[in-house]
């Protein structure tokens, strides 16, 4: 059987084996102590859902190398694509010379991406985070201000902007000082409302936080961008309610504030759109700019910002771009991947998997007293684990314990979430409907086991 049709299935006595110990032990001599080992896995290979390490042990993933591989691990017409691009070139700055890779794909993405404007424009760096950075230099040098609003929850990047810009500030400890300008207000997570606040006062509640920060932080008119992710990814899988969305829109327009979706991990199908501010376009919303990245390429690092001919023309020469951004062999990769994800209907893919996660999450949620909440768009989606219901305590301890348990069993699946209890779901597009099933069985009998 080829590795993508296996199931999980672990074959030494402990994890990590014999040989995936002796290579941590090695990573740990050479390799700095804040980029964690978080798992017992070396990787000898993989394919599609799955992960074959170097004992022979077989794991179902489900984090999909955070959200990079939608399209699963060496989707053989990517590996193809890159193959016969490198015996071409491998690059060639696109600030120098012009590779038609760069072009193909700033046009695929121009067509694809639903943001405002009738002509659009894109480029590309290499990572989420530098995606989001360049969207804010874009939004200042269009708007001439010097500020963003970003949200509670958020997580943008490593850099130092977009360590500013995240929420959690374990992510940032020792690093600063920070760059000014980046002020925040209230995402609207629903679960975890003001007690007591009625449903139909939340949207205007948080709302009004917004509002706070311009008469407290900063004048409307010194705010160049509001950066909403459409899905919160680190913050814990909370999608953005199209009724707040709608508002912040109007917000934007009636101030000239530009509205940015950081579509770093809710792009390319995983949320059931190619990207998740479809939801917003079938509303009447649109962003103005669109950062993405993870899933564009299939695990080639490469990261894209687009916007209207307008907004992209504004910043002066030389002050976006660089070395590696567009890689050719990166765009051989994207492009590959969006014509298989649009062939192959892996947004209708995403959908029809959240239809069986969610169900089955939520009849864990009702059996279980430590399942508080469980949300998502399409396949990204997480659950939530407290204390208990009525409390809405959040239960790290457990989360923690459900991870470790299900990578012993064969399952990875990762935490998430300001209070890091949730665990979220991020697994290739691909699995196999018994790769599904086999992993939720696993999921639900270490809740079970350690609840």
């Amino acid at each position: 059987m080829m590795l993508r049709e296996e199931l999980p299935k672990i074959i030494t006595a402990s994890l990590p084996g014999p040989k995936a110990a002796e290579i941590i032990e090695k990573r740990s001599k050479y390799i700095p102590n804040a980029i964690r080992c978080a798992y017992p896995v070396v990787m000898e290979r993989a394919e599609g859902a799955m992960i074959e390490d170097v004992d022979g042990n077989m794991f179902l993933d489900w984090i999909g190398g955070v959200g990079v591989l939608n399209i699963g691990h060496c989707e053989p017409e990517v590996v193809e694509a890159v193959k016969r691009q490198s015996e071409k070139y491998f690059h060639g700055m696109f600030n120098v010379v012009t590779h038609k890779g760069y072009v193909d794909l700033a046009e695929k993405i121009c067509e694809i991406a639903p943001v405002n404007g009738n002509e659009k424009k894109a480029y590309f760096v290499n990572s989420g985070a530098e995606a989001d950075e360049n969207a804010v230099k874009i939004a200042k040098a269009y708007t001439g201000r010097p500020n963003i609003i970003v949200f509670s929850g958020a997580f943008h990047g490593r850099t130092l902007l977009t360590m500013q810009m995240t929420s959690k500030k374990a992510y940032a400890i020792g690093m600063g000082p920070f760059p000014s300008g980046v002020f925040r207000a209230q995402f609207p997570y629903y679960y975890r409302k003001p007690e007591g606040m009625p449903k139909d006062s939340l949207c205007e509640y948080y709302i009004d936080t917004i509002k706070e920060v311009f008469e407290q932080c900063a004048p409307a008119d010194t705010i160049a961008a509001i950066v909403v992710e459409p899905l919160q990814g680190e913050g814990g899988f909370i999608p953005a309610p199209i009724e707040w969305i709608r508002r912040v829109r109007e917000l934007c327009d009636e101030h000239g504030i530009l509205l940015i979706a950081d579509e770093v991990q809710s792009g390319f199908c995983r949320t059931g759109k190619m990207f998740a501010s479809g939801y917003w376009k079938e509303a009447g919303v649109l962003p103005d700019i669109i950062a993405t990245a993870k899933s564009i390429a299939a695990g080639v690092p490469l990261g894209a910002i687009v916007a209207s001919k307008e907004i992209m023309d504004a910043p002066a020469g030389g002050t976006i771009g660089g070395t590696f951004g567009g890689n050719a062999l990166a765009c051989a990769a994207a492009l590959k991947t969006i014509e298989i994800m649009e062939r192959d209907d892996l947004a209708g893919r995403s959908l029809k998997m959240g239809e069986t996660i969610m169900k089955r999450y939520c009849e864990i949620m009702e059996k279980y007293e430590c399942v508080g909440d469980v949300r998502g768009l399409g396949a990204m989606i997480g659950i939530e684990f407290v204390k208990d219901k009525e409390s809405k305590q959040p239960d790290s301890e457990l989360t923690s314990g459900i991870i470790k348990r299900c990578a012993e069993k064969g399952l990875l699946v990762e935490g998430a979430g300001t209070y890091n209890n949730v665990i979220r779901f991020l697994g290739p597009l691909v699995m196999t409907d018994e790769q599904l099933e086999a992993g939720l069985d696993i999921f639900e009998s270490v809740i079970g086991e350690l609840s």
